[in-house]
């Protein structure tokens, strides 16, 4: 399948550089697959669409602030390390720029030597495997020293950075966060809760893939970026339960839809579960998890608007994705939301 299927025109003026004030104040694009009709609303209305009895799945990860900004030990080079994941106690696979200096036996010092970064493998396309040195706790440290990685694509400076962490963020391990959950506040989860609308939290720890473009024609020749998810044997119960007496499961963004048919693929149930997965989806594969998905709008060519096509069809999403561009919506991270039933 050529990649191009998945192209669109967006006028950079429409990318969100900011978030607004008010998290609920968003526009809601509702499409429904079924009359293939689409609705102009706003996110406060998302109560509107929502049925006693449906239960939203929300993603709990918590996004680090894991893009640090150091020198060389010795030279005083600049350098600009993207923490990626944990391998062990005090390693990580990182990211860094420029990787030409940074080689095995580098050592990188943040925060005048409050933390010392020790290169210990090279690994394709800038990454490094890292191991950190410093006196107290590791996430206190970075908690001092650390920014929030945000986009490429977004050029302003964060002034509030848990404008960029869901308000249920509690699982610390993202290099992103999961933006579709953006669109949440308290009062607006506690109203639903309150209309019978159920909660389902699980973790996936978004990385770097999230950002990484396509690059090759054919979509089939893409490798996914693998992440780590995790169920618990609560919410396996919980969905099973949902499923059985009929109600809708609603993924709340991607990242919670990835770790959903992740799951079913690989037990044919909801099941406690974790792991690394590279689960690519799109069409013409059907989606067997869900019943409904909350999402922001997607790259031109990216995984993620294949995986919304199969979920709704590529015609459907790509007319939706006019509208957008039409209606001018705010496209990606800080960016306006839909809702697919």
């Amino acid at each position: 399948m050529d990649i191009k299927q998945y192209d669109f025109d967006l006028p950079e003026e429409l990318i969100a550089q900011v978030p607004l004030e008010d998290r609920t104040a968003s526009r809601l694009m509702v499409c429904d697959r079924n009359e293939q009709t689409i609705e102009h609303r706003h996110f406060s209305q998302i109560t509107d669409y929502l049925e006693k009895g449906d239960c939203l799945v929300l993603n709990d990860t918590k996004v680090l602030p894991a893009r640090l900004y150091g020198a060389k030990e010795g030279t005083g080079g600049k350098v600009e390390v993207l923490l990626l994941h944990q391998t062990e106690d005090d390693e990580w696979d990182v990211l860094v720029k420029p990787a030409k200096k940074v080689k095995v036996g580098t050592k990188i010092v943040f925060g005048e030597g409050k933390l010392v970064a020790e290169c210990t493998e090279l690994q394709e396309h800038g990454g490094r495997k890292v191991k950190f040195s410093y006196d107290g706790i590791f996430l206190e440290v970075l908690e001092s020293l650390g920014e929030m990685p945000l986009p490429p694509y977004i050029k302003e400076q964060l002034s509030d950075r848990d404008r960029y962490q869901t308000v249920y963020a509690k699982e610390e391990g993202s290099a992103a966060a999961p933006t579709a959950g953006l669109h949440f506040t308290e009062e607006l989860l506690k109203d639903l809760q309150s209309n019978g609308i159920e909660l389902a939290y699980l973790t996936l720890h978004v990385g770097l893939g999230t950002f990484r473009p396509v690059s090759v024609d054919q979509v089939e020749e893409h490798d996914m970026h693998a992440e780590f998810y995790q169920l618990s044997e609560e919410t396996a119960d919980q969905l099973n339960a949902v499923k059985e007496r009929g109600g809708r499961i609603i993924s709340v963004g991607t990242t919670s839809t990835r770790t959903l048919e992740t799951i079913i693929r690989d037990h044919g149930t909801f099941k406690e579960a974790s792991g690394w997965t590279d689960i690519f989806i799109y069409p013409p594969q059907k989606l067997k998890a869900i019943d409904g998905l909350i999402t922001n709008f997607h790259l031109p060519k990216s995984t993620l608007i294949m995986l919304v096509s199969a979920f709704a069809g590529r015609d459907f999403i790509l007319e939706a994705y006019r509208q957008a561009v039409e209606e001018r919506y705010r496209f990606f991270s800080f960016g306006d939301a839909m809702f697919i039933k």
